[in-house]
């Protein structure tokens, strides 16, 4: 950060989206640049996620776009925001975050989600069965930290390599379900307010405080909010770069979920409804979209209603550039937005 004074510690998180004017190479190449930036411009950490069957999201295996991230890097932390653990045996995915920890000592997260996939996708993953999830989360735990009690049946396995660090483990989640897991096991938290029809940030950071349980992995309670931030030169060139992330969700011109963003441009040469333009507006009210003024205004609600105490931001923005410039009127805004009580000031 540029002020010596304590301010919110600012992260992000990219899935690296693909327009349809671009490529997945271009688009990694930018993930590679955008967090390059965000190392030199002081962002705490840099997560990236998973997603699978998708031709506008270049970003599918985490641990191998990290290694990538990992290498352009020297200061910042890399992790998964998250690992689809029912997608994986528990054991390959310690493996891969221990190697990773290896190779940057200190600075790997490792962020568990539990979404769900179509069945096709789940015979192709061979993902065991949801309901599963409880116990997989708690062999990968265990994985992770080094040691299974006497008596187990995994006691003598060990994931290796063995880091100096091991990740630091985080649940990630977007219900009262989620945080309440993550603090009946003494771990951090991340809420995933960035999703436009997100709901219940407040009720579940609440949940998450109030059923954490102090343990190895974390003394206090650690909740991250993520919000969908785009801060622009003016309320107008924030909404133009926004638009084309809007299109799947409102199902504009036969946008879907799994194929590219239209572009920029294409977002604007769309002959938008006036209903259309109402739903957008709802889309974004919960969000950080616009001016600085406006964004500040927007993210320092949300810090105060949740008490959050990181705030990570994200975009669907495909010009590397533009993102760039995001981040940078954030980070310069940061000394503007509420210290949580855990920073001293």
């Amino acid at each position: 950060m540029t002020s010596s004074s304590p301010t919110v510690p600012l992260s992000v998180l990219d899935i690296s989206s693909i327009d349809s004017a671009g490529s997945p190479a271009e688009t990694l190449v930018g993930t590679r640049r955008l967090v390059a930036a965000a190392d030199e411009l002081g962002y705490t950490r840099f997560w990236v996620a998973e997603h699978h069957n998708s031709r506008g999201i270049a970003g599918s295996v985490p641990a191998v776009l990290l290694a990538a991230l990992g290498e352009r890097t020297s200061r910042i932390r890399i992790g998964a925001g998250g690992v689809i653990l029912p997608n994986h045996p528990p054991y390959a995915v310690a493996e891969s975050f221990r190697t990773l920890a290896a190779l940057f000592p200190g600075r790997v997260d490792l962020g568990i989600g539990r979404s769900g996939a179509d069945p096709l996708l789940s015979h192709a993953l061979r993902r065991a069965p949801d309901e599963d999830f409880p116990a997989a989360l708690e062999e990968l735990l265990a994985f992770v930290d080094g040691g299974f009690p006497d008596g187990h049946v995994y006691q003598r396995l060990e994931a290796l390599p063995e880091p100096p660090q091991p990740p630091r483990s985080w649940l990630l989640g977007a219900s009262v379900r989620s945080a309440v897991d993550a603090g009946q096991r003494g771990l951090p938290y991340a809420f995933a307010h960035h999703f436009f029809n997100s709901r219940g940030t407040e009720e579940a950071l609440r949940a998450y405080r109030q059923s954490f349980r102090p343990s190895a992995r974390a003394e206090r309670p650690h909740a991250i909010v993520t919000a969908y931030t785009v801060c622009g030169e003016t309320t107008e060139h924030a909404r133009r770069l926004t638009a084309p992330a809007l299109f799947p969700v409102l199902r504009l011109n036969g946008a879907s979920p799994i194929a590219p963003l239209p572009t920029v441009e294409e977002a604007a040469a769309y002959p938008w409804t006036e209903a259309e333009l109402a739903s957008a507006d709802a889309l974004l009210s919960t969000q950080a979209v616009g001016d600085a003024e406006e964004v500040r205004r927007a993210l320092t609600d949300l810090l105060e209603r949740t008490g959050a105490d990181e705030l990570m931001v994200t975009n669907n923005v495909t010009d590397v550039e533009e993102k760039i410039r995001s981040l940078e009127r954030v980070r310069d805004l940061a000394p503007a937005l509420p210290v949580p009580s855990g920073v001293s000031r």
